[in-house]
């Protein structure tokens, strides 16, 4: 890992510095809204959707390792996911398209944050990205006809230390726009957070 971070600094060092992207810290700070520049003309529009060197910068120090892509209907609801250390995952979360209600729940022991949320709607529309570092719960509902899902993960996925926390516990007090989504059987029967497996532990 740190060969490879070594490597990505290397090859970025020297680029310009104008930065095409803001990152805005949410409620919870360690999470990040990102809203990259778009540039527009009579052909469509361009935009950066990742450079380590920026996002390094802006203090997401996390090299990515696996790209997955999903589409759900609407009234879908995914989550809540994360994975066990040694191989948890921080995410960077984009929608190509449609609209989704995206959730993110601290679940880091010791957090002043522990058991709170916070919740952006992504969309193609105002591409905008999340990011959800380590030590997260992640779902999303989705609010369009249908919705494809982009998002890149620090490590691959793990079936063994794959967990989930039940997105209706009303400990978490997440006010989803609909009341009886659509789920799997799996993430129906997750676990409220009291009850669920995980081993983070909050680091300032």
């Amino acid at each position: 890992m740190h060969k490879l971070r070594r490597v990505f600094i290397k090859y970025d060092r020297g680029l310009g510095s104008d930065m095409p992207f803001d990152f805005h810290a949410l409620e919870i700070p360690d999470v990040r809204l990102i809203t990259p520049k778009v540039f527009t003309d009579e052909r469509g529009f361009f935009k950066e959707v990742y450079k380590f060197s920026d996002f390094f910068a802006a203090g997401i120090r996390t090299p990515f390792l696996q790209v997955n892509h999903s589409l759900s209907h609407e009234n879908t609801l995914r989550g809540l996911h994360y994975q066990k250390k040694p191989l948890a995952q921080a995410k960077l979360v984009r929608v190509l398209k449609g609209e989704i209600f995206d959730v993110a729940v601290d679940i880091r022991r010791g957090s002043p944050f522990y058991g709170k949320h916070v919740s952006v709607r992504l969309s193609a529309e105002n591409h905008q990205m999340l990011f959800i570092p380590i030590g997260f719960a992640h779902g999303f509902l989705t609010l369009s006809k249908e919705a494809e899902v982009e998002y890149l993960s620090s490590d691959a996925y793990s079936l063994e230390n794959e967990r989930g926390i039940l997105y209706s516990d009303p400990a978490l007090n997440i006010n989803w726009p609909l009341k009886n989504p659509f789920v799997s059987p799996r993430d129906g029967l997750y676990p409220r957070l009291a009850d669920a497996d995980h081993n983070f532990v909050y680091e300032k």
